[in-house]
C-alpha cells in the first residue's frame, strides 16, 4: 500500500518511528514533512497528506501532531477523507470497520512508540466491514 505520512513539529521523531514501521509491514510510505522540530503550523501538513489521499496519488495517510486533534480536524476539512483520531488501538480498528478511516490521526504527545504500532497494526489489519456502516458512511458529506 502507498502511504502519505505527515506530521508537526510535535510529531518528528515519532513519524520516523512510523515510516519505519511501515516499511517493515511492506508498505511504501512518502513523508510529506515537516523534516526538523523547528515550529510548523500542522494545518498545512494534514492538508497536504489529505489532498494527496483524496486525489488518488496514495492509498491511505498517517497523521501526528500533539494531540493528533488538530491534524484530524484539518485533514476532514478536504472532500473524501475520514480521518479518525485513534486513541488506542481498538479506536484504529473500529475506525476502519465502522468508519472506513482513510486517514489515521495519532498523538505524539500522549501515545508511546508501542501503542501507535499497535494501532497501526490494527488500522492495516482491518476492512471495512460494509453492511449498516455502509449506510452510514456514504451520509458524511460537506453539508454547507
Amino acid at each position: 500500500m502507498k502511504i502519505a505520512v505527515g506530521s508537526d513539529h510535535a510529531g518528528v521523531e515519532l513519524k520516523k518511528a512510523v515510516i519505519a514501521w511501515l516499511e517493515s509491514n511492506g508498505h511504501e510510505s512518502n513523508d510529506m514533512g515537516p523534516y526538523t522540530e523547528e515550529s510548523v503550523d500542522y494545518p498545512d501538513y494534514a492538508r497536504k497528506v489529505a489532498i494527496a489521499v483524496a486525489d488518488g496519488l496514495y492509498d491511505q495517510g498517517v497523521l501526528l501532531c500533539g494531540t493528533g486533534i488538530g491534524v484530524s480536524i484539518s485533514a476532514n476539512k478536504v472532500k473524501g477523507i475520514r480521518a479518525a483520531l485513534c486513541c488506542n488501538p481498538e479506536f484504529a480498528t473500529l475506525a476502519r470497520q465502522h468508519n472506513n478511516a482513510n486517514i489515521i490521526c495519532l498523538s505524539a504527545r500522549f501515545s508511546d512508540k508501542e501503542a501507535i504500532e499497535k494501532s497501526l497494526y490494527n488500522w492495516f489489519a482491518t476492512d471495512f466491514e460494509g453492511g449498516r456502516h455502509e449506510r452510514r458512511v456514504n451520509k458524511i458529506e460537506p453539508c454547507c
